[in-house]
């Protein structure tokens, strides 16, 4: 007996072993077999994820009980005077053991900070070294490590003990063996296998369900002989230039080939849709509904008029009759309208293109607009490849040709899977006859309307070309991006297999113009580019790369240039006499490089009006007043080179005339003394600061804004707050709170929330800040201060009010002297009392009641005399025949700085010695301080 495969064999193992081979070749058996190896692989994946991840865990929760464990006995009561004592070992040890049961680790170790063991869970380490790195916990870190090593391997953690002033004076290191470790794994390995035993038999039994089915509905045919049906199927369907339609009883339609799609330009997935829903011509809907036979009727659709046929369907399977209906193309309207649509869609695609390319001053989002604009009305897949100075925004060679690499900046596609190398690559150019290497030399596109018969092409990469080839690419046309005569790059339009049309002579010069027009987008870009990362690196050169040192504040900062161009933000942080500290912010209008050159300018004089010492109020009147003197100056200056000897060319190269005046700037000008807690500041049309409390409250107070610099006319006014200790005073410019989406009082809403946060760093506050609030492409500057500020100790400072008597000077200089041995200075202490002498001797003669001297002791230690009177001594050379006048000179030569600055009530003469010695001049003599009281200034 013969079946479909031929002679049955007989006998039951040769019956057994034929019905398992075509169980194994069926569609069924190989879909069984597929989902018996997927579930293996996921579940032994499954088991050994579930085994690394238990490995993980326990040897987390281990080091977090180290951590824990050796945290609570660093902080115990007492530990600090046990490791004081002469035995450490008898008095902790009981105590380590005991702590150690407790909280299950396998070992705790005191021990001191050269690492010497106090006490240790063997007896026999008492007293040796411990291994391994301590450094981290010398510094103060607590830490964890899997530590390998003698006595053995183990997961431990290493805390530091402080004593009551915060310093080390000893280590507490825990741990649990790693060989514990690991048996706690390994029983767990039973219930993870047989997990995964139990999971493998639930997907071998879904998978033979579902193999079962499946031999069900394919009649155990094999995949060769299902896939042979279906291409049979596909190749009759498809490949016949007649239309297609099978509609079903209900009118709705069950098979529609691409023919029929295309003459009935039927909607996306037009299947078990009813008649009346795809959007048919009213008479051949009615055709199909009506189910009368019809031959060669002619029915309209869209531009087409198509011959159609009619005919029921057999009833099979049990199901009633249908209706089947084949089209096909009577009209060659489609064709003689062809040329005019092409030029239609030609001219549409250059306008898409001048409003679509170009639309920001990036090379590189420009590339891409070129690339995505071609795409797929013109090309498959758009490659664009720029020079890499063009990509730095730096000026192309002159010369034409002879480029043999360029990056890729851009490409786009009908699809994602292609043989192209990527964007960021480096294309190379080096056969001459290739099309890139050939449009290049030639300055104008060239075309390969068959990549096939393009050797240049195929020699330069013939791997590459290979893939291209494979994939479907047949035709290219190379477009060289120039402007003003010189070469920025390279576009490349390629057409696929889903555009089966090679490209001709017509599309051979609408690339080339839109090439020319993409060009020139892609230079503007690029020299936008050059002048932004100018303007950028001198913005950035003008500001402070480092703060200065001083104690006063606590400061962290940020400077952002807006995307579309640099402007004049800034920014600093002044270190004042007195261990005083001034904080500026400013903005100057505008954007580009005049705007930076201009801030460095009022940066500059800013630093220099801060060494008068002046109010905030005061330093800006002065600020404002240099402001329109600059502007009066060049205003003349280009009045004057605006006569015959000047050309237009010079005006416009020079930027000499109205441009180059400073056409406006803010200042928040800020000084904080840390002795008082008090700040006073000023503003010139700035956002005043944000004020945060120790407890995070968030305050922007009132400030008497004063006109911008360089309006002129109103005076500036200065407001006074009396700071708690731990306050926070933050400084920004206009840019971080207020953009074209955003108003100022949301960004000041914004911003309190963001700092009203307690318990952050300066840095921590800054980062918080920037992300809640900046903009993903901000149109402005950002400058951000964030400064906390610090109280100086009160056994830091010493006050003595002076009477008017001479005599007085001896006394406030011993006091002086005193608290100089107090503070540990008395390597400077001579030095200092030579200028008090001075000082003070000088304010009773030529001053004016009250005398009062403070001295600060800061980085360095400020002497400050003050005094009633406005009177300024100056520094001059005593003649040899005078009998004072030196006193000051010694002054000058014996402090590291000094000067006067003028308060409400008189003047302050103050100056500074460093806190080690040095003072002493050498090969000058100690001076008698009794005499030197009787010297004149």
């Amino acid at each position: 007996m013969t079946g479909r495969f031929g002679r049955q064999p007989t006998g039951w193992g040769p019956r057994l072993l034929a019905r398992l081979s075509k169980w194994v070749h069926s569609v069924a058996g190989q879909v069984f077999a597929l989902q018996a190896v997927i579930v293996l692989l996921l579940i032994a994946a499954a088991a050994a994820a579930l085994v690394v991840q238990a490995r993980y865990d326990i040897r987390r929760d281990a080091a977090n009980r180290s951590l824990a464990a050796a945290e609570a006995f660093a902080h115990a009561p007492g530990l600090p005077e046990a490791l004081r004592t002469p035995n450490p070992t008898a008095a902790l040890q009981p105590l380590a053991e005991a702590a150690r049961r407790a909280s299950g680790v396998d070992f705790l170790a005191v021990m001191s900070t050269e690492g010497i063991r106090y006490t240790d869970s063997r007896p026999e380490l008492i007293g040796e070294r411990a291994t391994g790195d301590l450094a981290r916990a010398l510094a103060g870190q607590s830490f964890t490590e899997t530590f390998t090593g003698e006595p053995s391997d183990a997961v431990r953690a290493v805390v530091p003990v402080r004593d009551e002033r915060g310093a080390i004076i000893g280590l507490v290191g825990t741990g649990i063996e790693v060989a514990n470790v690991s048996d706690a794994v390994e029983d767990q390995l039973p219930l993870l296998l047989g997990a995964a035993a139990g999971a493998l038999l639930l997907g071998t039994g879904g998978a033979a369900l579902v193999s079962r089915r499946l031999r069900r509905q394919t009649h155990g045919l094999g995949a060769a002989e299902m896939t042979r049906m279906n291409e049979h199927h596909e190749a009759v369907l498809h490949a016949v230039r007649e239309g297609v339609l099978i509609i079903d009883a209900d009118h709705l339609l069950i098979l529609a080939n691409d023919e029929a799609r295309r003459l009935l330009d039927l909607p996306p997935d037009p299947e078990q849709r009813h008649v009346g829903d795809l959007g048919l011509d009213p008479g051949t809907a009615e055709l199909l509904t009506s189910g009368r036979i019809a031959t060669d009727e002619v029915h309209l659709a869209g531009d087409r008029l198509l011959a159609v046929n009619v005919r029921p369907t057999e009833p099979y399977a049990g199901q009633p009759s249908g209706t089947v209906m084949t089209l096909r193309d009577s009209t060659e309207l489609a064709a003689l309208s062809g040329r005019a649509e092409v030029a239609r869609g030609r001219l549409q695609l250059l306008y898409d293109a001048g409003v679509r390319i170009g639309t920001t001053l990036d090379v590189v989002r420009t590339a891409e607009e070129l690339s995505e604009v071609a795409v797929p009305r013109f090309a498959d897949f758009t490659t664009v490849e720029l020079l890499d100075p063009v990509l730095r925004g730096d000026e192309p060679s002159l010369v034409s040709g002879h480029f043999t690499e360029m990056r890729r900046a851009a490409m786009s596609g009908v699809s994602t899977d292609h043989p192209l190398q990527p964007v960021g690559d480096v294309i190379r150019f080096e056969v001459p006859t290739a099309p890139m290497a050939s449009a290049l030399d030639a300055g104008h596109a060239m075309l390969a309307a068959d990549l096939n018969a393009a050797m240049g092409w195929r020699a330069q990469d013939s791997e590459g070309t290979r893939l291209a080839l494979g994939y479907g690419l047949h035709s290219l046309i190379s477009a060289p991006l120039q402007a003003r005569g010189v070469v920025l790059g390279m576009a490349n339009f390629w057409r696929a297999a889903d555009t089966p049309e090679p490209f001709d002579e017509e599309d051979l010069s609408f690339a080339e113009e839109l090439a020319a027009r993409a060009a020139v987008s892609i230079d503007n870009a690029r020299r936008f580019t050059r002048e932004h990362a100018m303007a950028v690196t001198l913005q950035r050169s003008l500001l402070p790369r480092v703060l200065p040192d001083q104690n006063a504040v606590d400061v962290a900062f940020r400077y952002l240039p807006a995307k579309a161009g640099v402007g004049g933000d800034w920014f600093d942080v002044i270190p004042l006499p007195g261990a005083r500290v001034a904080l500026v912010v400013g903005d100057v209008v505008g954007h580009g490089v005049h705007a930076a050159a201009t801030m460095g300018r009022l940066r500059t004089a800013v630093h220099n009006f801060s060494t008068l010492d002046l109010p905030p109020d005061e330093l800006l009147g002065h600020l404002d007043e240099l402001i329109n003197r600059i502007d009066q100056n060049e205003s003349g200056g280009a009045a004057a080179g605006g006569g015959e000897g000047g050309s237009e060319e010079d005006g416009a190269s020079d930027g000499v005339g109205e441009s180059a005046q400073i056409t406006g700037a803010t200042c928040l000008y800020a000084v904080y003394d840390p002795v008082s807690g008090r700040c006073v500041m000023a503003s010139a049309g700035h956002p005043g600061p944000a004020l945060v409390s120790p407890d995070g409250w968030v305050e922007f107070p009132e400030l008497p804004t004063g006109l911008p610099l360089g309006v002129g006319g109103m005076p500036f006014e200065a407001a006074h707050f009396q700071l708690p200790e731990a306050s926070r005073l933050v400084l920004f410019t206009d840019g971080l709170v207020e953009d074209r989406d955003r108003d100022f009082d949301t960004g000041l809403r914004l911003l309190g929330e963001a700092l009203s946060r307690p318990g952050r760093s300066p840095e921590q506050a800054c980062a918080d800040v920037l992300a809640a609030l900046l903009f993903p492409a901000p149109s402005d500057d950002i400058a951000l201060l964030i400064a906390d500020t610090r109280r100086l100790e009160a056994d830091r400072i010493a006050e003595w009010e002076v009477p008017g008597d001479p005599s007085a000077v001896s006394r406030v200089r011993n006091a002086g002297s005193a608290q100089l041995s107090a503070w540990g200075l008395e390597d400077i202490a001579f030095t200092t009392e030579l200028i008090l002498s001075e000082l003070i001797t000088n304010a009773i003669r030529y001053g004016s009641a009250p005398v009062r001297v403070r001295l600060l002791r800061d980085r360095s230690l400020i002497v400050e005399v003050s005094d009633g009177s406005s009177t300024s001594p100056h520094l001059r050379y005593a003649a040899t025949t005078d009998e004072g006048g030196r006193g000051l000179f010694l002054v000058a030569q014996y402090a590291e700085r000094w000067g006067t600055r003028y308060t409400d009530r008189g003047k302050v003469i103050w100056a500074e010695l460093p806190l080690a010695g040095g003072g002493e001049l050498p090969g000058v003599a100690e001076p008698d301080l009794d005499a030197l009281e009787d010297l004149a200034w």
